[in-house]
């Protein structure tokens, strides 16, 4: 969607508007008039101009023819003639100055009246009747067409470690507030090259072209965009949290906690916060299963994450397997008697 910012060229009372909020123009249409009293009377003072210079000029040509033929009778000097030619030839630049200023006196008057240049829907309006706007240095802005809707933009970005794995044309797959359980498809447009630091992070805007045929998507929602990166089918996987829990030592099989350092010794722990879709092939973390009423760590190979899920490579987890996510909490303290409470997954 392209948004185009109608303005004025001239200042003036708005005496009539012809659109409204959610019209439909096309290019050429009228859509406000201002009062243009003061313009009529400045191309009529132009005109009025342009008639006295035409007369100067009729009155210096012939002065000039008078003095020529004095001049070749030798009754006047060549000073007296030169001051003729000079005299006509300023009126000629006086009546041009005047034809030119009636043409932008015109031009201004035209002005008056704006008109949509391009075809689209209006979705700002910034003007009422009465209202009197000022062209200065800035041009206000009367009202804002978006060309068409039925084709969108989304204006997003991604950080620095992610942006080297987006391309242009990837399937992009976003939400929005107004349609929460509604899944909406788009592509990368564009990758921009102008980074934006905020407090050290760099992230680069990413455009994504989306259709909006059925127009259910408006300018200004709030988009929450995904970009699928790496796909894997049928792999064994579990949630992040299984990864980033830490189990009490009371509750754990020190044996198998300790194989599982000495196999991670050297290696990744837990996987940092990564971009969605990052790859982390060749990391390990430890995962905790419930065996016989016991916590057993597992030493896990880990693949790609989407920040929920990650995929698991290699180790001795199963599918079935009970993981433990974390830890019931009462009343901001752990559970307390038999030994701590679990959450399973």
């Amino acid at each position: 969607m392209t948004l185009v910012n109608v303005g004025t060229q001239v200042s003036g009372t708005v005496k009539k508007l012809h659109v409204d909020f959610n019209d439909v123009v096309k290019a050429g249409q009228i859509l406000v008039e201002l009062d243009d009293s003061i313009l009529v009377a400045a191309a009529g003072q132009s005109e009025a101009n342009i008639a006295s210079a035409t007369a100067s000029l009729d009155l210096a040509r012939a002065n000039e023819a008078r003095i020529q033929s004095l001049f070749a009778q030798e009754y006047v000097s060549r000073q007296e003639l030169d001051q003729s030619v000079q005299a006509r030839r300023s009126a000629e630049a006086a009546l041009r100055l005047a034809r030119a200023q009636n043409d932008r006196d015109r031009a201004n008057l035209s002005y008056s009246v704006i008109r949509s240049p391009v075809s689209g829907v209006v979705v700002d309006r910034q003007i009422d009747v009465g209202q009197t706007v000022a062209a200065s240095f800035q041009t206000p802005v009367l009202f804002k067409i978006a060309q068409d809707l039925a084709q969108m933009q989304i204006y997003t970005s991604f950080a620095e470690a992610d942006i080297g794995s987006i391309r242009v044309g990837q399937p992009v797959r976003f939400t929005v507030d107004a349609f929460p359980s509604r899944h909406f498809k788009g592509s990368v447009k564009q990758l921009r090259l102008n980074p934006t630091t905020t407090q050290n992070v760099v992230t680069y805007n990413v455009v994504v072209e989306v259709d909006n045929a059925d127009q259910r998507l408006l300018p200004g929602m709030t988009a929450y965009v995904s970009i699928a990166v790496a796909e894997r089918k049928e792999v064994l996987s579990v949630p992040n949290a299984a990864l980033r829990f830490r189990p009490p030592a009371s509750a754990t099989d020190k044996d198998s906690t300790k194989e599982a350092a000495k196999e991670g010794e050297g290696r990744a722990g837990p996987p940092r916060q990564p971009g969605s879709g990052r790859k982390r092939d060749g990391s390990s973390g430890v995962v905790h299963v419930l065996v016989d009423g016991k916590l057993k760590a597992v030493q896990v190979g880990i693949g790609i994450t989407d920040n929920r899920i990650t995929e698991i490579t290699s180790g001795e987890l199963k599918a079935g397997d009970r993981l433990i996510v974390g830890e019931n909490i009462a009343n901001g303290e752990p559970s307390s008697g038999s030994g701590p409470r679990l959450r399973m997954f």
